[in-house]
Protein backbone atom coordinates (compact mmCIF):
# COMPACT_ATOMS: atom_id res chain seq x y z
CA UNK A 1 0.00 0.00 0.00
CA UNK A 2 1.01 3.61 -0.69
CA UNK A 3 1.39 5.53 2.10
CA UNK A 4 2.23 9.04 2.95
CA UNK A 5 3.05 10.42 6.15
CA UNK A 6 3.06 14.24 6.94
CA UNK A 7 5.59 15.16 10.27
CA UNK A 8 8.54 13.60 10.52
CA UNK A 9 9.07 13.86 14.31
CA UNK A 10 8.33 10.90 17.22
CA UNK A 11 4.88 10.23 16.29
CA UNK A 12 5.28 10.18 12.34
CA UNK A 13 8.40 8.21 13.18
CA UNK A 14 7.12 5.68 15.00
CA UNK A 15 4.37 5.34 12.38
CA UNK A 16 6.57 5.02 9.53
CA UNK A 17 8.93 2.60 11.01
CA UNK A 18 5.73 0.36 11.54
CA UNK A 19 4.36 0.49 8.62
CA UNK A 20 7.55 0.56 6.51
CA UNK A 21 8.13 -3.15 8.10
CA UNK A 22 4.79 -4.80 6.74
CA UNK A 23 5.34 -4.10 2.76
CA UNK A 24 4.41 -0.95 2.53
CA UNK A 25 5.63 1.96 -0.22
CA UNK A 26 5.68 4.50 2.99
CA UNK A 27 7.27 8.37 2.12
CA UNK A 28 7.42 10.89 4.64
CA UNK A 29 7.21 14.45 3.99
CA UNK A 30 8.83 17.17 7.10
CA UNK A 31 9.90 20.59 6.71
CA UNK A 32 13.04 19.56 8.14
CA UNK A 33 15.86 18.20 6.16
CA UNK A 34 17.60 17.20 9.41
CA UNK A 35 14.54 15.46 10.23
CA UNK A 36 14.34 13.39 6.93
CA UNK A 37 17.96 12.72 6.65
CA UNK A 38 17.68 11.05 9.68
CA UNK A 39 14.06 8.89 8.82
CA UNK A 40 15.74 8.14 5.44
CA UNK A 41 18.79 6.92 6.94
CA UNK A 42 16.93 4.81 9.50
CA UNK A 43 14.16 3.39 7.20
CA UNK A 44 13.17 1.85 4.07
CA UNK A 45 11.23 4.74 3.38
CA UNK A 46 11.62 7.81 0.94
CA UNK A 47 11.74 11.08 2.36
CA UNK A 48 10.46 14.92 0.88
CA UNK A 49 11.64 18.39 1.98
CA UNK A 50 8.96 20.73 2.34
CA UNK A 51 5.79 21.68 4.01
CA UNK A 52 2.90 19.48 4.38
CA UNK A 53 0.08 22.04 2.94
CA UNK A 54 1.43 23.15 0.20
CA UNK A 55 0.17 21.67 -3.06
CA UNK A 56 3.50 21.45 -5.32
CA UNK A 57 5.10 19.50 -2.40
CA UNK A 58 2.46 16.99 -1.94
CA UNK A 59 2.33 16.21 -5.63
CA UNK A 60 6.43 16.05 -5.53
CA UNK A 61 5.68 13.02 -2.71
CA UNK A 62 3.17 11.36 -5.26
CA UNK A 63 0.12 11.77 -3.52
CA UNK A 64 -1.94 11.55 -6.72
CA UNK A 65 -0.79 7.55 -5.89
CA UNK A 66 -1.07 7.20 -2.28
CA UNK A 67 -4.07 5.72 -0.85
CA UNK A 68 -3.74 7.02 2.44
CA UNK A 69 -2.14 10.30 3.85
CA UNK A 70 -1.75 10.68 7.78
CA UNK A 71 -0.70 13.83 8.96
CA UNK A 72 0.66 14.59 12.26
CA UNK A 73 2.70 17.59 12.17
CA UNK A 74 3.42 19.37 14.89
CA UNK A 75 0.58 22.15 13.31
CA UNK A 76 -3.57 21.14 13.51
CA UNK A 77 -4.10 23.24 10.73
CA UNK A 78 -1.35 21.88 8.78
CA UNK A 79 -2.88 18.41 9.56
CA UNK A 80 -6.65 19.26 8.32
CA UNK A 81 -5.36 21.62 4.57
CA UNK A 82 -2.97 18.66 3.98
CA UNK A 83 -6.29 15.80 4.33
CA UNK A 84 -8.34 18.75 2.78
CA UNK A 85 -5.86 18.96 -0.49
CA UNK A 86 -5.70 15.57 -0.06
CA UNK A 87 -9.36 14.93 -1.18
CA UNK A 88 -9.77 18.07 -2.88
CA UNK A 89 -6.89 17.89 -5.59
CA UNK A 90 -5.58 13.98 -5.64
CA UNK A 91 -8.98 11.71 -4.36
CA UNK A 92 -6.81 10.38 -1.79
CA UNK A 93 -9.32 7.72 -0.53
CA UNK A 94 -8.20 7.46 3.65
CA UNK A 95 -7.26 10.74 5.21
CA UNK A 96 -6.10 10.71 8.73
CA UNK A 97 -5.05 13.78 10.92
CA UNK A 98 -3.69 14.57 14.01
CA UNK A 99 -5.42 17.33 15.90
CA UNK A 100 -4.55 18.35 19.29
CA UNK A 101 -6.15 21.84 20.06
CA UNK A 102 -9.62 21.04 22.40
CA UNK A 103 -11.28 23.59 20.25
CA UNK A 104 -11.01 21.55 17.53
CA UNK A 105 -11.66 18.18 19.40
CA UNK A 106 -14.54 19.33 20.82
CA UNK A 107 -17.63 17.45 20.28
CA UNK A 108 -20.09 20.84 19.47
CA UNK A 109 -17.90 20.61 16.08
CA UNK A 110 -17.99 17.08 14.75
CA UNK A 111 -19.34 18.21 11.69
CA UNK A 112 -16.60 20.29 10.36
CA UNK A 113 -15.05 16.92 9.61
CA UNK A 114 -17.84 15.26 7.39
CA UNK A 115 -17.38 14.05 3.58
CA UNK A 116 -19.25 17.30 2.50
CA UNK A 117 -16.90 19.87 4.64
CA UNK A 118 -13.60 18.77 5.97
CA UNK A 119 -13.33 15.22 4.93
CA UNK A 120 -11.05 13.41 7.74
CA UNK A 121 -11.94 9.92 7.99
CA UNK A 122 -10.20 9.80 11.05
CA UNK A 123 -8.71 12.64 13.74
CA UNK A 124 -6.64 11.28 16.41
CA UNK A 125 -5.01 12.96 19.62
CA UNK A 126 -2.52 10.93 20.89
CA UNK A 127 -2.54 13.27 24.07
CA UNK A 128 -6.62 12.68 24.43
CA UNK A 129 -5.93 8.54 23.53
CA UNK A 130 -3.34 8.54 26.86
CA UNK A 131 -5.83 10.55 29.09
CA UNK A 132 -8.67 8.45 28.62
CA UNK A 133 -6.86 5.29 28.39
CA UNK A 134 -5.23 5.83 32.17
CA UNK A 135 -8.68 6.69 33.22
CA UNK A 136 -9.85 3.22 32.09
CA UNK A 137 -7.62 2.09 34.57
CA UNK A 138 -8.33 3.93 37.64
CA UNK A 139 -11.08 1.47 38.85
CA UNK A 140 -8.92 -1.78 38.20
CA UNK A 141 -6.13 -2.04 41.16
CA UNK A 142 -2.65 -1.98 39.60
CA UNK A 143 -3.68 -1.69 36.13
CA UNK A 144 -1.39 0.26 33.80
CA UNK A 145 -3.33 -0.25 30.37
CA UNK A 146 -7.12 -1.14 29.42
CA UNK A 147 -8.38 -1.71 26.29
CA UNK A 148 -11.76 -2.81 25.42
CA UNK A 149 -12.72 -5.73 22.88
CA UNK A 150 -15.51 -7.38 21.81
CA UNK A 151 -17.96 -4.73 22.59
CA UNK A 152 -15.94 -3.86 26.15
CA UNK A 153 -16.96 -7.97 27.40
CA UNK A 154 -14.04 -8.57 27.07
CA UNK A 155 -10.83 -6.47 28.81
CA UNK A 156 -6.41 -7.15 27.63
CA UNK A 157 -5.39 -5.45 30.97
CA UNK A 158 -1.97 -4.44 31.48
CA UNK A 159 -0.60 -5.39 35.00
CA UNK A 160 2.30 -5.53 37.42
CA UNK A 161 2.93 -8.77 39.03
CA UNK A 162 3.75 -8.01 42.97
CA UNK A 163 5.44 -10.07 45.68
CA UNK A 164 3.61 -12.99 46.91
CA UNK A 165 0.67 -12.62 44.02
CA UNK A 166 -1.45 -16.33 44.02
CA UNK A 167 -0.30 -16.06 40.45
CA UNK A 168 3.18 -16.73 40.35
CA UNK A 169 5.21 -19.40 40.15
CA UNK A 170 2.83 -21.64 38.89
CA UNK A 171 2.93 -23.14 35.01
CA UNK A 172 0.05 -21.23 32.73
CA UNK A 173 -1.62 -24.61 31.56
CA UNK A 174 -2.32 -25.11 35.68
CA UNK A 175 -3.94 -21.57 36.64
CA UNK A 176 -7.47 -23.07 36.42
CA UNK A 177 -6.51 -25.76 38.45
CA UNK A 178 -5.16 -23.30 40.86
CA UNK A 179 -7.51 -20.01 40.29
CA UNK A 180 -10.62 -21.79 39.53
CA UNK A 181 -12.74 -18.44 39.74
CA UNK A 182 -10.54 -16.80 37.30
CA UNK A 183 -10.81 -16.67 33.30
CA UNK A 184 -7.84 -15.10 32.01
CA UNK A 185 -5.90 -15.33 28.70
CA UNK A 186 -1.61 -14.42 29.55
CA UNK A 187 -0.54 -12.68 26.15
CA UNK A 188 2.45 -11.36 26.60
CA UNK A 189 4.84 -10.63 29.23
CA UNK A 190 7.41 -8.37 29.68
CA UNK A 191 10.45 -9.30 31.39
CA UNK A 192 13.59 -7.08 32.36
CA UNK A 193 12.88 -5.27 29.08
CA UNK A 194 12.51 -7.96 27.17
CA UNK A 195 8.90 -9.06 25.60
CA UNK A 196 7.60 -12.61 24.70
CA UNK A 197 4.36 -14.72 24.65
CA UNK A 198 4.52 -17.09 26.96
CA UNK A 199 4.51 -21.00 26.46
CA UNK A 200 1.93 -23.07 28.57
CA UNK A 201 4.78 -23.71 30.35
CA UNK A 202 5.64 -20.68 31.61
CA UNK A 203 5.43 -19.38 35.06
CA UNK A 204 4.55 -15.94 36.22
CA UNK A 205 7.49 -13.81 38.27
CA UNK A 206 7.88 -10.85 40.44
CA UNK A 207 7.68 -7.63 38.66
CA UNK A 208 6.66 -9.18 35.46
CA UNK A 209 4.41 -6.96 33.04
CA UNK A 210 2.08 -9.01 31.78
CA UNK A 211 -0.96 -8.43 29.16
CA UNK A 212 -4.21 -10.76 29.66
CA UNK A 213 -7.39 -11.07 28.67
CA UNK A 214 -10.31 -11.65 30.57
CA UNK A 215 -14.26 -11.31 30.56
CA UNK A 216 -15.35 -7.80 32.02
CA UNK A 217 -17.36 -9.39 35.37
CA UNK A 218 -13.37 -10.66 36.09
CA UNK A 219 -11.30 -7.90 35.95
CA UNK A 220 -11.14 -7.50 39.70
CA UNK A 221 -10.44 -11.32 40.71
CA UNK A 222 -8.18 -10.99 38.25
CA UNK A 223 -6.26 -8.45 39.82
CA UNK A 224 -6.45 -9.53 43.07
CA UNK A 225 -4.41 -12.65 41.63
CA UNK A 226 -1.67 -10.44 40.86
CA UNK A 227 -1.83 -9.26 43.97
CA UNK A 228 -3.74 -6.29 44.22
CA UNK A 229 -6.63 -5.69 46.30
CA UNK A 230 -10.38 -4.83 45.20
CA UNK A 231 -9.83 -1.14 46.53
CA UNK A 232 -10.55 1.05 44.18
CA UNK A 233 -8.73 4.71 43.62
CA UNK A 234 -9.84 7.48 45.88
CA UNK A 235 -6.72 9.63 45.43
CA UNK A 236 -4.96 10.63 41.91
CA UNK A 237 -1.93 13.15 41.71
CA UNK A 238 -1.12 14.73 38.18
CA UNK A 239 2.42 15.86 37.71
CA UNK A 240 1.83 18.38 34.36
CA UNK A 241 -0.85 20.78 33.39
CA UNK A 242 -0.36 20.07 29.73
CA UNK A 243 -3.09 18.75 26.91
CA UNK A 244 -2.67 15.42 28.67
CA UNK A 245 -3.27 16.14 32.30
CA UNK A 246 -5.94 18.56 31.69
CA UNK A 247 -7.67 15.91 29.67
CA UNK A 248 -7.31 13.40 31.92
CA UNK A 249 -8.84 15.43 34.74
CA UNK A 250 -11.49 15.75 32.87
CA UNK A 251 -11.83 12.37 32.06
CA UNK A 252 -12.01 12.15 35.98
CA UNK A 253 -13.89 14.87 36.82
CA UNK A 254 -16.81 13.80 34.54
CA UNK A 255 -16.50 9.74 35.05
CA UNK A 256 -15.33 8.97 38.39
CA UNK A 257 -16.66 11.59 40.85
CA UNK A 258 -15.84 9.30 43.69
CA UNK A 259 -12.15 10.27 42.75
CA UNK A 260 -10.49 13.12 44.18
CA UNK A 261 -7.65 14.60 42.15
CA UNK A 262 -4.61 16.72 42.50
CA UNK A 263 -2.56 18.12 40.03
CA UNK A 264 0.90 20.22 39.73
CA UNK A 265 1.81 22.52 37.61
CA UNK A 266 5.01 24.35 37.31
CA UNK A 267 3.87 27.63 34.63
CA UNK A 268 2.20 30.20 36.52
CA UNK A 269 -0.07 30.89 33.49
CA UNK A 270 -0.45 27.25 32.55
CA UNK A 271 -1.57 26.20 36.12
CA UNK A 272 -4.20 29.43 36.02
CA UNK A 273 -5.56 28.43 32.83
CA UNK A 274 -5.73 24.75 34.09
CA UNK A 275 -7.73 25.92 37.20
CA UNK A 276 -9.79 27.53 35.67
CA UNK A 277 -11.25 25.05 32.99
CA UNK A 278 -11.81 22.32 36.04
CA UNK A 279 -14.01 22.40 39.00
CA UNK A 280 -13.38 20.05 41.39
CA UNK A 281 -9.58 19.76 41.14
CA UNK A 282 -6.97 21.24 43.09
CA UNK A 283 -4.35 23.18 41.09
CA UNK A 284 -0.84 23.25 43.16
CA UNK A 285 1.84 25.90 41.29
CA UNK A 286 5.37 24.08 41.71
CA UNK A 287 8.05 22.04 40.34
CA UNK A 288 7.10 18.46 40.08
CA UNK A 289 10.86 17.59 41.14
CA UNK A 290 10.09 19.60 44.57
CA UNK A 291 9.85 16.89 47.55
CA UNK A 292 8.27 19.77 49.63
CA UNK A 293 5.38 19.98 46.42
CA UNK A 294 4.85 16.65 46.35
CA UNK A 295 4.16 16.52 50.74
CA UNK A 296 1.83 19.25 50.26
CA UNK A 297 0.08 17.47 47.43
CA UNK A 298 -0.28 14.52 50.10
CA UNK A 299 1.67 12.39 47.18
CA UNK A 300 2.19 9.37 50.19
CA UNK A 301 -1.91 9.30 50.51
CA UNK A 302 -2.29 8.87 46.91
CA UNK A 303 -3.39 5.70 45.40
CA UNK A 304 -1.74 6.50 41.68
CA UNK A 305 0.97 9.26 40.44
CA UNK A 306 0.85 9.70 36.65
CA UNK A 307 3.57 11.81 35.17
CA UNK A 308 2.28 13.53 32.06
CA UNK A 309 4.61 16.83 31.93
CA UNK A 310 6.63 17.17 28.80
CA UNK A 311 9.50 15.78 29.71
CA UNK A 312 10.29 12.23 29.78
CA UNK A 313 13.50 12.97 32.17
CA UNK A 314 11.06 14.96 34.66
CA UNK A 315 8.31 12.35 34.28
CA UNK A 316 10.44 9.74 35.46
CA UNK A 317 12.05 11.26 38.45
CA UNK A 318 9.10 12.90 39.47
CA UNK A 319 7.71 9.11 39.76
CA UNK A 320 10.87 8.00 41.51
CA UNK A 321 10.11 10.88 44.00
CA UNK A 322 6.31 10.03 44.43
CA UNK A 323 7.29 6.27 45.15
CA UNK A 324 10.06 6.95 48.02
CA UNK A 325 7.35 9.57 49.30
CA UNK A 326 4.56 6.32 49.84
CA UNK A 327 2.47 6.13 46.73
CA UNK A 328 0.99 3.06 45.99
CA UNK A 329 1.04 3.34 42.47
CA UNK A 330 3.74 5.43 39.82
CA UNK A 331 3.03 5.68 36.29
CA UNK A 332 5.65 8.12 33.91
CA UNK A 333 4.56 9.52 30.37
CA UNK A 334 7.20 8.47 28.06
CA UNK A 335 8.04 9.79 24.37
CA UNK A 336 11.32 7.89 23.72
CA UNK A 337 11.47 4.18 23.53
CA UNK A 338 15.08 4.51 24.68
CA UNK A 339 14.25 4.89 28.54
CA UNK A 340 11.79 2.10 28.30
CA UNK A 341 14.54 -0.24 29.23
CA UNK A 342 15.38 1.57 32.64
CA UNK A 343 12.21 1.24 33.97
CA UNK A 344 12.29 -2.45 34.70
CA UNK A 345 15.52 -1.47 37.25
CA UNK A 346 13.81 1.33 38.50
CA UNK A 347 10.83 1.44 41.24
CA UNK A 348 8.15 3.04 38.36
CA UNK A 349 5.18 0.72 38.16
CA UNK A 350 4.42 1.39 34.41
CA UNK A 351 5.23 3.56 31.30
CA UNK A 352 2.08 4.84 29.57
CA UNK A 353 3.45 5.53 25.63
CA UNK A 354 1.68 7.98 23.45
CA UNK A 355 2.71 6.55 20.10
CA UNK A 356 1.65 3.29 20.66
CA UNK A 357 -1.97 4.30 21.36
CA UNK A 358 -1.86 6.00 18.26
CA UNK A 359 -0.39 3.18 16.42
CA UNK A 360 -3.08 1.44 17.66
CA UNK A 361 -5.57 4.05 16.93
CA UNK A 362 -4.30 4.16 13.19
CA UNK A 363 -4.65 0.27 12.95
CA UNK A 364 -7.91 0.19 14.93
CA UNK A 365 -9.75 2.55 12.14
CA UNK A 366 -8.13 1.12 8.67
CA UNK A 367 -8.23 -2.59 9.15
CA UNK A 368 -11.74 -3.11 7.50
CA UNK A 369 -13.27 -6.27 6.72
CA UNK A 370 -13.64 -8.53 9.81
CA UNK A 371 -11.45 -6.99 11.79
CA UNK A 372 -13.27 -5.66 14.84
CA UNK A 373 -10.57 -4.28 17.12
CA UNK A 374 -6.09 -4.03 16.92
CA UNK A 375 -4.31 -2.81 19.73
CA UNK A 376 -0.73 -2.38 19.70
CA UNK A 377 1.46 -3.97 22.72
CA UNK A 378 4.54 -1.58 23.79
CA UNK A 379 6.70 0.01 20.94
CA UNK A 380 6.65 -2.27 17.93
CA UNK A 381 6.21 -5.70 19.82
CA UNK A 382 3.19 -6.69 18.54
CA UNK A 383 -0.66 -6.68 18.25
CA UNK A 384 -4.15 -8.07 19.82
CA UNK A 385 -6.60 -8.10 17.12
CA UNK A 386 -10.28 -9.61 17.49
CA UNK A 387 -11.22 -10.52 13.69
CA UNK A 388 -13.94 -12.76 12.85
CA UNK A 389 -14.24 -15.80 10.92
CA UNK A 390 -15.91 -15.71 7.79
CA UNK A 391 -16.77 -18.44 5.11
CA UNK A 392 -13.90 -17.68 3.59
CA UNK A 393 -11.62 -17.75 6.05
CA UNK A 394 -8.70 -20.36 5.99
CA UNK A 395 -8.66 -20.89 9.97
CA UNK A 396 -11.96 -22.58 9.85
CA UNK A 397 -12.02 -26.08 11.35
CA UNK A 398 -9.14 -25.55 12.55
CA UNK A 399 -8.46 -26.34 16.29
CA UNK A 400 -7.00 -24.01 18.91
CA UNK A 401 -3.74 -26.12 19.29
CA UNK A 402 -3.20 -26.01 15.80
CA UNK A 403 -3.39 -22.53 15.44
CA UNK A 404 -0.92 -21.90 18.31
CA UNK A 405 1.86 -24.17 16.87
CA UNK A 406 4.28 -20.84 16.58
CA UNK A 407 4.83 -18.82 19.57
CA UNK A 408 4.56 -15.64 17.78
CA UNK A 409 0.67 -16.19 17.14
CA UNK A 410 -1.66 -17.37 19.95
CA UNK A 411 -5.34 -17.19 20.21
CA UNK A 412 -6.30 -15.60 23.63
CA UNK A 413 -10.14 -15.58 23.57
CA UNK A 414 -12.94 -16.86 21.36
CA UNK A 415 -16.30 -15.30 21.48
CA UNK A 416 -19.41 -17.54 19.91
CA UNK A 417 -22.93 -16.23 19.82
CA UNK A 418 -21.83 -13.89 22.72
CA UNK A 419 -20.68 -16.65 24.72
CA UNK A 420 -16.88 -15.83 25.67
CA UNK A 421 -14.98 -19.48 25.71
CA UNK A 422 -11.67 -19.88 26.97
CA UNK A 423 -9.16 -21.51 24.55
CA UNK A 424 -8.26 -25.32 24.48
CA UNK A 425 -6.59 -26.89 22.79
CA UNK A 426 -9.21 -29.32 21.40
CA UNK A 427 -11.75 -26.84 20.61
CA UNK A 428 -12.62 -25.92 16.48
CA UNK A 429 -13.01 -22.44 14.71
CA UNK A 430 -16.46 -21.87 13.50
CA UNK A 431 -17.96 -19.66 10.79
CA UNK A 432 -19.03 -15.87 13.10
CA UNK A 433 -16.13 -17.24 15.91
CA UNK A 434 -14.61 -13.63 16.59
CA UNK A 435 -11.07 -14.63 17.80
CA UNK A 436 -8.84 -12.68 19.75
CA UNK A 437 -5.05 -13.49 18.72
CA UNK A 438 -1.75 -12.31 19.87
CA UNK A 439 0.24 -11.80 16.65
CA UNK A 440 4.09 -10.66 16.41
CA UNK A 441 5.55 -9.01 13.48
CA UNK A 442 7.25 -12.16 12.87
CA UNK A 443 3.81 -14.21 12.17
CA UNK A 444 1.42 -11.18 10.56
CA UNK A 445 1.79 -12.72 7.23
CA UNK A 446 -0.41 -15.95 9.08
CA UNK A 447 -2.28 -14.51 10.40
CA UNK A 448 -3.49 -12.62 6.94
CA UNK A 449 -3.47 -16.31 5.48
CA UNK A 450 -5.53 -18.20 8.32
CA UNK A 451 -8.10 -15.15 8.32
CA UNK A 452 -8.32 -15.12 4.52
CA UNK A 453 -8.57 -10.98 4.69
CA UNK A 454 -6.16 -8.61 2.69
CA UNK A 455 -4.67 -6.98 5.01
CA UNK A 456 -2.51 -4.17 3.17
CA UNK A 457 -2.35 -1.74 5.85
CA UNK A 458 -0.21 -4.69 7.80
Amino acid sequence: MNILICGGGQVGFSIARYLATHDNDVTVVDSSEEVIAHISSALDVRGIVGFASHPDVLARAHLKDTEMIIAVTQADEVNMVACQIAHSLFNVPIKIARVRSKSYLDPEWTALYKPDQMPIDLVISPELEVARTIAKGLDIPGAFEVIPFAEQTVQLIGIRCKAKAPILNTPLRLLDNVLPDLALSVLCIVRDGVSFIPTPSDQLQEDDEVYFLTPQDKILPSAEAFGFSEKKSQRLLILGGGNVGLSLSEEVEAHYPHISVMLIENNKERALYVANQLSHTTVLRGDALDVDILKEANAKLADKVVAVTSEDKVNILASLLAKRQGTAQAMALINDSSYSTLIPSLDIDSVISPKALTVSSILQYVRRGRIRTVHSIRDNVGEVIEAEAVNTSGILGMTVGEINVSSSLVVGMIIRDNDILMPRDDMVIKVHDRVIVMVTNASVKRFEKLFSIRLGYF
